[in-house]
């Protein structure tokens, strides 16, 4: 994730922020140049990008504070570039509500690299039998409030379906101790769901199609079999030297998936890096030296992120021990799988490329 400048007082403002810390100007991310603007009104519900032209209005969603995205004033869309795929959306009741702008957190970060990445995202409206659509469902409760049954989590023909309960830190915490991961985050269902819609989407071509499952497998294999497998007798022994996790060992859809998510995981936080001016330089252990003098969004391959990658996210683990905090990447880059990273990010460059 890049750091942004005010326009108005040459503060730096961050991807996230409403309004900027000095000045209080009101701010807004526009999707058409993927960077977030200082604002100034030009008449009731009209804005202004600062030293800019055009005229601009919120997304609808901002009105629940949702949304701190902008779209053309005399455009077509009331949502903006990511608020226009959700379909169901919680926000019946505050809990609801609240749950739902950590959500539009999350994918508002998953939309950034969809936009700097240039990666196909075509709504309902565009392509009825497969656009990306979003619902964010709730649990089913009883009169006292128990879960009786949990929304899932998942994809089907571009429908994403993310269980609106795991923005609580507490729900997501528990699935993820119950399920034995080492990880798991909102932007992580995100980043995972949205890998099997880009199967869908970019992997169509008979010889992308026979490369890809020579790399994950044949993704033609009986999913519910292969899952069922997955849970009676575990991850394959050998697992860590092929896989990223032990879910991506369970089915090749859920191993392209895990991988795509991890792809997504390693390139915005090399770019936060970089805009940082982050690099690691520890005496005496040359092997753990690196710095992001490239643009991740734009890497040539894969082992050049994982070069820079692997120290930072050393580092960044070793930080997060030290406040007594869990590993940020608990997780080995195998040669298998740095092949499995470079053939996706032949896959997002190729799209980028012919735009």
């Amino acid at each position: 994730m890049k750091l942004f400048t005010c326009g108005t007082c040459g503060q730096t403002i961050h991807f996230d922020n409403r309004l900027c810390m000095r000045c209080g100007s009101p701010l807004g991310f526009l999707a058409a140049d993927v960077t977030l603007h200082a604002l100034v009104p030009e008449g009731e519900g009209v804005w202004k990008i600062a030293s800019g032209d055009g005229l601009y209005r919120y997304c609808t969603n901002a009105v629940h504070d949702v949304c701190n995205w902008i779209v053309p004033a005399d455009g077509a869309h009331a949502f903006c570039e990511a608020c226009r795929h959700n379909r169901i959306v919680p926000t019946t009741d505050p809990v609801g509500l609240e749950r739902w702008r950590r959500i539009g957190a999350a994918q508002r970060h998953l939309f950034y690299s969809i936009l700097r990445w240039k990666l196909p995202h075509p709504t309902r409206e565009e392509d009825p039998a497969g656009g990306l659509v979003f619902d964010f469902l709730a649990d089913e409760l009883d009169a006292n409030g128990n879960v009786v049954a949990a929304a899932m989590t998942g994809h089907e023909d571009g429908l994403i379906s993310l269980r609106a309960a795991e923005a609580d830190d507490v729900v997501r915490e528990s699935v993820r101790v119950a399920m034995g991961e080492p990880y798991r985050s909102l932007l992580g269902h995100f980043r995972h769901e949205v890998g099997h819609f880009y199967w869908t989407q970019l992997v169509r071509d008979e010889a992308t199609l026979e490369e890809a499952r020579n790399l994950f497998g044949d993704e033609r294999e009986d999913y519910a079999a292969a899952l069922q497998r997955n849970y009676d007798e575990g991850p394959p022994a050998d697992w860590q030297e092929r896989f990223i996790s032990t879910y991506a060992s369970c089915h090749p859809a859920e191993d392209f998936a895990e991988c795509w998510a991890h792809f997504f995981h390693i390139v915005d936080t090399l770019e936060t890096a970089r805009a940082f001016g982050l690099n690691t330089d520890p005496k005496g252990h040359e092997e753990l030296e690196a710095e992001v003098t490239f643009d991740p969004y734009r890497a040539p391959n894969a082992s050049r992120l994982v070069e820079s990658w692997v120290p930072l996210s050393v580092a960044m683990n070793a930080i997060q021990r030290s406040m007594g905090q869990p590993d940020s990447y608990p997780f080995v880059l195998s040669p298998p799988v740095v092949e499995k990273l470079d053939f996706i990010n032949r896959l997002v460059r190729a799209v980028g490329n012919s735009q």
